[in-house]
């Protein structure tokens, strides 16, 4: 399935409810006090920010300017922490989920080229009604239309993936449509697209990638499976390569295998020389409402916790916020 990111009070778009009550004034008033007078208190900002769910920090950034004069929180942390690590990290979790994925789609276009590997996951394996809220809120933030800017960005294949995810078109599961008949002509068609002809028709793959239901494709992926000897998966693997086909995995392991895909996306910035710690920094905010699940599918893909590589390759308040994050998804998913 297709999980959403977004908290409830994103979705139903009360961004100005009349009453957040006295939690939400108290942890204003701890961030205050953490960033009052010479230094800051780091470790008062962890806690603040770091160990509260996606909801309660949309809420904390609506109401510090009511109680600090017009002060944004984003901006607080920016000038507090800076722009390196621990004070990006503090930036996102400074505002609601759907405004720091436009941040974070500003950073990936931002400079001489296009961070790629920042973009096609936030883009990918999304809800029709949340890619709906991000191109809207893109509009708002920046009055570009967020297709137009990743058209300029982007070319080729990616393009023609990356726009398709954009239109927001997956079908809504129906028993009598996304029957037997359809899940044989799916798999004759992406047979017809890579393994069955010379050369690959890529938006052959797409179209029906991104437009089925996860239960639909589950049964599109087992029956290929029983005729061909192959997942889609490897079929994807097979066929399209590069950053293309990452993208089009992660959109495909995002319906049939998020945790896991997600897993293996934290590996991923933590691979090679050196840490992408932009990428990391996303994987783990970004995906707080999943991260328990994410965190033991990590475990059993790795035989090593996030925590431990957070340890590994992070250091100083950096790793103590991203921990902190790692806590909070934890004690959040044990509560419900």
């Amino acid at each position: 399935m297709v999980y959403n990111l977004y908290p409830d009070v994103v979705h139903e778009n009360d961004l100005s409810p009349d009453d957040l009550g006295e939690e939400i004034d108290e942890i204003c008033e701890e961030i205050h006090q953490a960033c009052e007078g010479w230094g800051t208190d780091e470790s008062g900002l962890i806690s603040a920010l770091g160990s509260r769910d996606a909801e309660t920090r949309t809420k904390i950034s609506m109401r510090f300017p009511e109680l600090q004069d017009g002060k944004e929180l984003k901006d607080l942390m920016k000038s507090e922490c800076g722009k390196k690590n621990f004070g990006t990290a503090l930036q996102f979790l400074a505002v609601p989920p759907h405004k720091m994925e436009v941040k974070m789609i500003q950073k990936a276009c931002d400079g001489l080229g296009t961070n790629e590997l920042m973009l096609y996951p936030i883009i990918c394996g999304r809800s029709n009604e949340e890619m709906t809220i991000l191109k809207r809120e893109y509009f708002d933030e920046t009055g570009d239309d967020l297709g137009r800017v990743l058209d300029a960005e982007l070319g080729g294949d990616l393009e023609k993936l990356i726009f398709n995810c954009l239109q927001g078109c997956e079908e809504e599961f129906d028993e009598e449509y996304h029957n037997e008949e359809l899940v044989e002509a799916d798999v004759a068609a992406i047979h017809e697209a890579g393994q069955g002809s010379w050369g690959t028709d890529e938006s052959g793959f797409f179209k029906i990638i991104i437009a089925r239901p996860s239960e639909h494709l589950e049964a599109v992926n087992d029956l290929y499976a029983d005729k061909h000897g192959y997942t889609l998966f490897k079929v994807m693997e097979n066929e399209i390569g590069g950053i293309v086909g990452d993208a089009c995995l992660f959109e495909l392991g995002m319906k049939l295998r998020a945790y896991q895909t997600i897993a293996k996306l934290i590996k991923k910035a933590c691979a090679g020389f050196g840490t992408n710690e932009l990428l990391l920094t996303c994987c783990l905010i970004r995906y707080q409402p999943i991260l328990r699940g994410v965190m033991d599918a990590h475990e059993e893909l790795f035989i090593k916790s996030v925590e431990d590589r957070i340890t590994d390759e992070c250091g100083g308040d950096y790793e103590k916020l991203l921990l902190e994050v790692c806590a909070a998804a934890g004690c959040a998913e044990s509560d419900e």
